[in-house]
């Protein structure tokens, strides 16, 4: 019984690996290369595991950016306990991410465990360094369950790979919580506050987005409000948030959304040329590990 529950159990963690944009069979390529050329990070082959219809029931990411959890009258709010319940249980059941590692990155399978963008694209970092990017939104609860093991990698990560956050911007609500965070990026608060705006959207239940996404005024005032019970003064923030600087670095994430066609969060890049997510490394521990390797491959001479 309790090997069924675990299987069940890794089957219900790895279909609630992604906050999708959409979910569609097309096969997508970087912007201006063929579209049978790579897959969407989301869109993984069949044979990397069981699958269940359990992500459609628990969150549907509706068309204006929110989340609808739809609950049960016992439920009382418990999305985020079974969320940390799924992280735990992904870890527990699948194997350890020191045995894909062991022997380097050649365990690991082109086309199961991650896809190769062809061709590949350029990146934004000097040479000798390996580009990491991970697309995330504050909101998706799947970004939220990974994000400590991603400070925990990003803190012990080797000096050659240079790694940065994404946010996506699929609509204005993406665009308001995109435009918090560089704000804090500029502000040089980020590595205060990252964590807490995690924790205020998941852990309080606060969206930090105003329910019409489009009122962006009243979302810049519930983020200020937000902002100003750790110290920061409202007219620094302020000027942070509608500087040239922020506006730039949302330009440019903009730019890699869509250069990307990324539909999926949380999604990682590995040096212009490789996309893998929770579900095609099977696992949020073996995604780490998985980049880490795919990182250092890039780095060999």
């Amino acid at each position: 019984m309790r090997g069924q529950w675990l299987a069940l159990s890794l089957g219900a963690a790895l279909a609630l690996a992604a906050c999708g944009k959409q979910e569609s069979a097309e096969q997508r390529s970087p912007a201006g290369a063929p579209p049978a050329a790579a897959q969407t990070a989301v869109e993984q082959p069949k044979t990397q595991g069981p699958t269940s219809g359990l992500q459609a029931k628990i969150a549907h990411l509706n068309e204006d950016g929110s989340e609808t959890v739809p609950e049960a009258a016992s439920d009382n709010g418990a999305h985020n306990a079974m969320l940390a319940a799924v992280a735990s249980t992904i870890a527990a059941s699948t194997p350890t991410a020191s045995a894909a590692t062991t022997n380097g990155p050649t365990l690991w399978q082109e086309g199961v465990n991650y896809t190769r963008l062809v061709p590949a694209q350029p990146t934004d970092v000097p040479a000798g360094q390996v580009e990491v990017l991970e697309f995330f939104w504050y909101a998706c609860p799947h970004c939220y369950a990974i994000d400590p093991l991603v400070e925990s990698w990003r803190k012990t990560k080797p000096a050659y790979v240079s790694f940065s956050r994404v946010p996506v911007m699929w609509n204005e609500g993406h665009r308001s919580l995109a435009r918090l965070y560089y704000t804090l990026e500029s502000m040089g608060k980020l590595d205060q506050l990252h964590s807490e705006v995690f924790k205020e959207i998941h852990a309080s239940g606060k969206s930090l987005v105003a329910a019409n996404p489009n009122d962006t005024a009243e979302s810049e005032r519930i983020q200020t409000a937000f902002i100003t019970r750790f110290g920061i003064s409202e007219d620094a923030f302020k000027k942070a948030y509608h500087s040239f600087a922020v506006e730039t670095a949302l330009q440019r994430a903009d730019q890699l959304g869509q250069r990307y066609r990324i539909d999926g969060v949380p999604t990682f890049i590995v040096n212009g040329k490789y996309v893998a997510d929770v579900r095609s490394a099977e696992g949020p521990e073996h995604l780490l590990s998985l980049v880490g390797d795919l990182a250092a491959q890039e780095h060999k001479p």
